[in-house]
């Protein structure tokens, strides 16, 4: 028995039609958008990392049609601009959910627990890697080290941080996003939709009432080095973002980081998914072993 190429999944090579055009209302605002852009560069080729976000802001993903405005406005071709939009993660390449949850599973978040949050997530939401829920609010992905080492297991959405999660702190924030509830980062503005990020990534201002100012930067557990150098010194507060209120732990003047709202998951024992006999990550250790 035979079959044939379309079912085995093996491509003819037959080419593919024109990219569709944006309707001409839309294309309109987008060039007078890239234009803005394409002005803050010496060279124009080097605004197309930016308006792949913007194109990407427009339809939650980056389209053929969006590659080939991009094409048509810095003069490249579209191999060129696809050569880019495929290599970035951080551009879609398919239509995805208003919040992107990201689970890191790179060596420390995993066996800090990561590997248990994203496996908890796959199961209640009923979605694998880089898919959808039903209700387009939510896509899951496992995603490589966001530089939030010392707050691990990290998961982030639409690319703000929530530091020291565990399965259920994960499962709350993903009910509360699919439920529309105000989400606070850990650190951070607080959450706009997947689009409204990219838009504001292409270069164009937040908009939202006082998002600036709640715009955070390195976490206190990043900067206890620096601190301790200066000769600062202060109580450590162990503080579970999504379990419950901070409470003191005594710890070695050595190892106390500076009074923080969040500091690091190494800094003092905390309720992780590697310490949660439901979601087992891997030994858990008391302090002091």
């Amino acid at each position: 028995m035979t079959t044939s190429s379309s079912e085995r999944g093996v491509s003819l090579g037959m080419p593919q039609l024109p990219a569709p055009a944006y309707p001409d209302d839309v294309r309109a605002r987008l060039e007078t958008d890239a234009r803005e852009v394409i002005a803050r560069y010496p060279d124009s080729r080097s605004a197309l990392l930016p308006l792949l976000h913007l194109v990407q802001s427009e339809e939650g993903h980056v389209t053929r049609t969006g590659m080939q405005f991009c094409a048509d406005m810095l003069d490249l071709t579209t191999a060129e601009v696809t050569a880019v939009a495929t290599f970035y993660t951080m551009y879609r390449r398919r239509p995805s959910g208003d919040y992107q949850v990201g689970v890191c599973t790179n060596t420390l978040c995993a066996v800090m627990g990561g590997d248990a949050i994203f496996e908890t997530l796959q199961e209640h939401l009923g979605v694998g890697n880089g898919e959808t829920t039903d209700d387009g609010k939510v896509t899951l992905e496992h995603i490589e080290c966001n530089a939030a080492c010392d707050f691990a297991p990290v998961v982030m959405v639409n690319w703000e941080f929530f530091d020291n999660q565990t399965p259920g702190s994960a499962k709350r924030l993903v009910d509360d996003l699919r439920e529309g509830q105000p989400v606070q980062p850990t650190r951070g503005a607080r959450l706009c939709t997947f689009k409204e990020t990219a838009r504001i990534l292409a270069g164009f201002p937040d908009e939202r009432p006082g998002a600036v100012e709640e715009g955070g930067s390195a976490g206190p557990a990043s900067l206890v080095g620096l601190r301790l150098a200066r000769g600062e010194t202060a109580p450590a507060r162990v503080v579970h973002p999504r379990d419950g209120g901070p409470h003191d732990e005594p710890q070695h003047p050595a190892h106390r980081p500076p009074t923080a709202e969040h500091p690091s998951s190494h800094d003092a024992p905390q309720q992780t998914s590697a310490s949660d006999p439901a979601h087992p990550a891997g030994p858990a250790a008391e302090e002091g072993e």
